[in-house]
């Protein structure tokens, strides 16, 4: 999509995606090693009843999805973060994850007419409708200088 594509109060829903077990261990075993991430034998016995992903991972996963249905082809060029990241829900291996994106600004920088500038909520909910991701971001595109006329 383009920048042009994304007005405020758009709304996308993509998905769904199937949360593999292998992926969850392996990034956990590389970026989060914690044994609730790590050791479905210890996570078996621990308070979420077997293994979850590491939130970094859902992150992760939201990103793929909107990295390929929304931004891959478009202006986008970096984000200055995020406003905040809640994972009210754990995601687990074998859950069906559905993301939904809500545009809530897209304008044109008044100091720089060359950036176009997106805030958007990204909130993924899981095959039961519980909600397993809230995030609020700011991402940048580069946008065409206009013509200038003599």
């Amino acid at each position: 999509m383009k920048f042009a594509d994304l007005s405020s109060g758009k709304r996308i829903t993509l998905g769904p995606l199937e949360v593999d077990a292998d992926e969850v261990l392996a990034f956990a075993r590389k970026y989060d090693a914690q044994w609730f991430h790590a050791d479905p034998m210890l996570a078996e016995q621990g308070p979420w009843g077997g293994l979850i992903a590491s939130g970094w991972h859902t992150c992760a996963m939201a990103m793929g999805l909107v990295s390929s249905a929304i931004l891959n082809g478009s202006e986008s060029y970096a984000s200055p973060g995020l406003d905040y990241v809640k994972w009210p829900h754990p995601v687990r291996p074998g859950d069906l994850l559905t993301l939904h994106v809500l545009v809530h600004e897209s304008r044109i920088s008044a100091s720089k007419p060359g950036l176009g500038i997106i805030r958007w909520q990204w909130i993924m909910h899981n095959q039961h409708g519980a909600e397993v991701l809230d995030l609020e971001a700011t991402s940048l595109f580069r946008l065409p200088q206009p013509a200038k006329i003599y």
